[in-house]
């Protein structure tokens, strides 16, 4: 029976981004076209905050549930990485570069969502949860409080952690592929 639920669950979580890719062909060309990031502007942008709601409540959940959460987080990441290359492929001008232009839109949107959404933050909440833990807390407070320290953790480590992959990418794949596509756009 607890079986049959996860399998239900899971095989819903595996259209998520399907679901995503989808959903913003629903939001008018207007608000795409605005300046504004449907990914990065708009309540979409929570879905990659699942895992770090997963790693928060990890003292009170099962362990299928966090990993539920990276799978919404991850659905999140594809789904944006597609959008962001499939626009880039879509408005680009001229045609010979379009392809290339495209897939580095895709890398660089892959790599930095993975990092500013996905691995950094999570692992990152789930020290501060572990840290937590390890304070003996009287009774039901031994799980609730370091998931309240971890939930309450979540607003102050994203924009930090944004910047600094900001940074890093900036000094290490950004180059590195601009060095890779630059003989590609002189030919």
């Amino acid at each position: 029976q607890r079986h049959g639920g996860v399998r239900i669950v899971v095989l819903l979580l595996s259209f998520a981004p399907t679901c995503l890719c989808t959903a913003t062909s629903f939001i008018p060309a207007q608000s795409k076209n605005n300046g504004g990031d449907v990914f990065k502007d708009t309540g979409l942008r929570y879905l990659g905050y699942a895992n770090e709601l997963g790693e928060s409540f990890r003292p009170l959940i099962r362990r299928r549930f966090v990993r539920a959460s990276y799978f919404v987080a991850g659905g999140y990441v594809v789904a944006d990485a597609v959008d962001k290359t499939r626009s880039a492929f879509k408005n680009h001008l001229q045609k010979k570069n379009k392809v290339i232009d495209a897939i580095d839109k895709g890398l660089d949107t892959l790599v930095w969502q993975g990092l500013a959404s996905v691995a950094i933050p999570g692992y990152t909440i789930n020290r501060i949860v572990w840290v937590a833990g390890k304070v003996k807390w009287p009774g039901p407070l031994n799980a609730v409080v370091p998931t309240v320290i971890g939930l309450s953790s979540i607003p102050l480590i994203v924009h930090p952690i944004d910047e600094g992959v900001h940074k890093l990418m900036d000094a290490s794949l950004r180059p590195a592929m601009h060095a890779l596509t630059a003989p590609l756009h002189a030919k």
